[in-house]
């Protein structure tokens, strides 16, 4: 007996470690059919040398009973008959055992009937004070099937009649007769099964989605047994455990979810994890960085419960560009706040990048500033693309198409490329791109770093939209450009607290041809970034834009070097404030290159921008080069309003000529109009031409004349002429010929001299003596 024991029973150390299997793979419980044998039914407590019901003489295997089948018939002889099995069945930690018995009396006296068991711990000791019966059940009648069961586990749970607890490492199971002696009873084939299932939401805090029927073999669709799993979890966790699950439509959750398996689903269905929406816990469940991202970015902005996307910190690596509006191909528009934030873009691979490149012949009319018409080949030209051709404004971008009336509409009109030609449509391939969306509003980008390893330009805005934020991020060796709009997505677009570094700080600034960011539409910030060693950091097409706080820098290792502009403003009424920036090697350009006719016809011309409390700083660059530079597309253009003041103006290694100039390789500014021009209070070193407006000069006029011509010197603003005098003040005695001093006032005739930048005083008599004069170029 203590040999089949041991064989039928196993170690005690191994008893523990089975728990997982009893909950999900099956380990058998149950114990053999009488019919196999009554030498391992005791009679007793079923421990090893109990008796048994081997030949006992009130106990018979009855091979077929109506009711049962084989079954044991009993007298019963004691006041406590008991039947136990003397193997030792597993108590595993967290398993619930049901044992149920199905007994019918034959004769004699009526029993109560009850399922019983023997508590054994590691030592094959008892364990004591335990319940150890189950709940009994008096027979009323001969012949009549009644079945007993008991449930004994671990834990006291509702349910549960023999509670445990951790002692018992294993049991042996039965029944036991009680009342009066002398009927004889028959005992079907007693049955022990793992029950942990029922217990098991109840014992744990997550649920299987495998106990709810999914299969996890990647073709079978789990979708209900995940929507099973979600509705039972009643706010616990679900557990995705091992396996591959598709998903054959779209699935939400409502509690948190853990992943050990994978999920695989198709393109448009939705996966929402609403209670740890997360990029991490994405990961988990797609088991790939990029794939993750895109069902994450799906859910968001298909699900009303978050507002933000956290990356949790994690790198996704990407392989190629993120269509935005491809990942929810049922959304061209949307308009809420959405946040994507705290995680790093790392592009790798190689062709996926590559700008695609389309020549086509079209033909332009400025009376139609922004379309160009019977464009060749235009299903092959793509929406973002790069527009570049004779005539062609920088950061011009094909904002829509037509395929069936062969035009492209562009996000701004041309300054001189009327007729037909041939245009290069260059479209680079952007990380994230949003250009798919019709209209995108209320987007918001912040701390993410976006590592685009010379390969991939940064983001593509929408055609259309407003108030697109990035804050706090890093656009690291883009490809070809950092940020760009391919129409009025731009529309009160925020850039703050942003570093944009390049690829090219080995090349010479004139022939670089990266830019960091370009705008089209009005209200923009751009505030407190980092630019280093960009063609231009920005080119700014909208009005009404605020520069302030940044620090962007352009240089290079030439000796006499060109400088490019830092910011470009191409429409000559900006409305633009620049303030408090660090302007690094690299100048302010004033355009009008984005008017279709560029000649000067009516409105503003050159009005409104404010350059204001800004640090200019140059080293080892061409005598020529300027920090503000107004450069005219057309004719008869002139300023109309201007306020350069507070700025500090410093160059090394060198000097320049004067701080700010006109560009006229397509024309000069008409210098006799003019008006609201301010330029004051800044500091000027190592600057020949140190101009102002009002503009102060102090003449010294040594012999007698009755016409006094003051020089302004050239420093008015960009060469202008004089225009007004507010003041003359006499600061020593006016002395005529005879040296007696003369108490008279001139009159003053302006613009005098080939450039116009003179004043003439015109005396009563002939003086001489001290002046200081106050012109105006306005």
């Amino acid at each position: 007996m203590q040999s089949m024991s041991r064989h039928l029973g196993m170690a005690r150390g191994a008893e523990r470690d089975l728990m997982n299997k009893a909950i999900t793979d099956g380990v058998l419980f149950m114990p053999p059919n009488f019919a196999n044998g009554l030498d391992v039914w005791s009679s007793g407590d079923g421990t090893p040398g109990s008796d048994t019901y081997e030949n006992a003489v009130n106990a018979a295997f009855v091979p077929a009973d109506q009711d049962f089948g084989g079954c044991l018939e009993v007298l019963k002889t004691s006041s406590t008959q008991k039947l136990r099995y003397m193997g030792e069945t597993p108590i595993l930690p967290g398993c619930y055992l049901r044992i149920t018995a199905r007994v019918k009396a034959i004769s004699g006296n009526l029993p109560a009937v009850r399922i019983a068991g023997w508590a054994g711990n590691g030592s094959n000791g008892h364990v004591s004070g335990l319940t150890e019966v189950g709940p009994s059940t008096t027979l009323q009648s001969y012949g009549e099937v009644v079945e007993v069961s008991a449930i004994v586990g671990s834990g006291d749970r509702n349910g549960v009649d023999m509670v445990w607890g951790d002692a018992p490492v294993y049991g042996h199971f039965g029944l036991d007769l009680t009342g009066s002696n002398g009927g004889v009873v028959r005992i079907d084939d007693i049955q022990i099964e793992d029950i942990t299932s029922v217990f098991h939401r109840d014992i744990m805090n997550w649920v299987d989605v495998k106990d709810y029927g999914a299969k996890g073999d990647g073709s079978s669709d789990d979708a209900d047994a995940f929507e099973a799993a979600n509705a039972a979890a009643n706010g616990r966790k679900v557990l995705v455990s091992e396996g591959t699950f598709f998903l054959g439509r779209s699935v939400t959750f409502a509690t948190p979810v853990e992943f050990e398996g994978t999920v695989t689903m198709n393109a448009a269905s939705i996966f929402s994890l609403t209670k740890n929406f997360d990029l991490p816990t994405y990961i988990d469940a797609f088991g790939n960085e990029e794939l993750a991202f895109k069902k994450a970015f799906q859910s968001l902005l298909n699900n009303s419960d978050h507002e933000g996307l956290d990356l949790g910190g994690r790198r996704i690596t990407v392989t190629e560009p993120i269509d935005m509006q491809a990942i929810v191909p049922k959304r061209s528009e949307f308009a809420q706040q959405r946040h994507i934030y705290n995680g790093q873009f790392y592009v790798t691979g190689d062709s996926a990048w590559d700008s695609d490149i389309v020549t086509s012949q079209a033909s332009y009319s400025p009376s139609e500033g922004r379309t160009l018409s019977n464009v060749s080949n235009v299903a092959n030209i793509q929406v973002g693309s790069l527009v570049t051709g004779n005539g062609v404004g920088r950061e011009i971008y094909v904002r829509s198409k037509n395929v069936a009336t062969q035009e492209v509409t562009l996000t701004k009109p041309l300054y001189d490329a009327q007729g037909t030609q041939n245009y290069t449509f260059t479209r680079f391939k952007y990380l994230l791109d949003f250009s798919g969306f019709s209209w995108l509003s209320q987007m918001s980008i912040s701390n993410i770093e976006f590592l685009c390893n010379e390969r991939a330009s940064g983001i593509l805005l929408s055609p259309s939209g407003v108030i697109f934020r990035i804050r706090d991020c890093s656009i690291t060796r883009p490809g070809m450009r950092g940020i760009t709009s391919p129409g009025e997505g731009c529309q009160g677009m925020f850039v703050d607290r942003c570093q944009f570094i390049t690829r090219e700080g080995g090349v010479r600034a004139q022939d670089r041809e990266t830019i960091a960011i370009n705008t089209n539409a009005n209200d923009v910030k751009v505030r407190n970034n980092r630019s280093s060693q960009f063609r231009h950091f920005a080119v700014i097409g909208g009005a009404n834009a605020t520069v302030t706080g940044n620090h962007f820098f352009q240089g290079d290792a030439e000796n006499d070097g060109v400088r490019t502009a830092g910011i470009v403003l191409s429409q000559g009424y900006t409305s633009t404030t620049i303030d408090g920036n660090y302007i690094d090697n690299c100048s302010i350009e004033w355009t009008n290159e984005y008017d279709s006719d560029p000649d000067f016809s009516g409105g503003f011309s050159f009005g409104a921008l404010s350059v204001t409390d800004n640090v200019f700083f140059s080293g080892d660059v061409a005598p020529w080069f300027a920090y503000v530079v107004i450069k005219p597309y057309g004719r008869d253009h002139f300023i109309t309003g201007m306020n350069v003041t507070g700025n500090k103006f410093r160059t090394i290694h060198g000097s320049i000529d004067r701080a700010e100039r006109v560009d006229t390789s397509f024309a000069d500014l008409d210098m006799a109009k003019g008006k609201n021009v301010l330029f004051t209070g800044n500091t000027f070193h190592n600057i020949e031409k140190a101009a102002s407006n009002p503009l102060r000069v102090e003449h010294d006029q040594n012999s007698v004349s009755s016409s006094w011509s003051v020089d302004s010197d050239g420093k008015l603003p960009f060469g202008g002429r004089c225009r007004s005098v507010e003041s003359v003040v006499a600061t020593s005695a006016l002395k005529n010929s005879n040296n007696v001093t003369v108490y008279t006032a001139p009159y003053v005739s302006l613009q005098q001299g080939s450039a116009g930048d003179r004043a003439v005083l015109n005396w009563e008599t002939a003086l001489r003596g001290d002046v200081t004069v106050v012109m105006r170029m306005d």
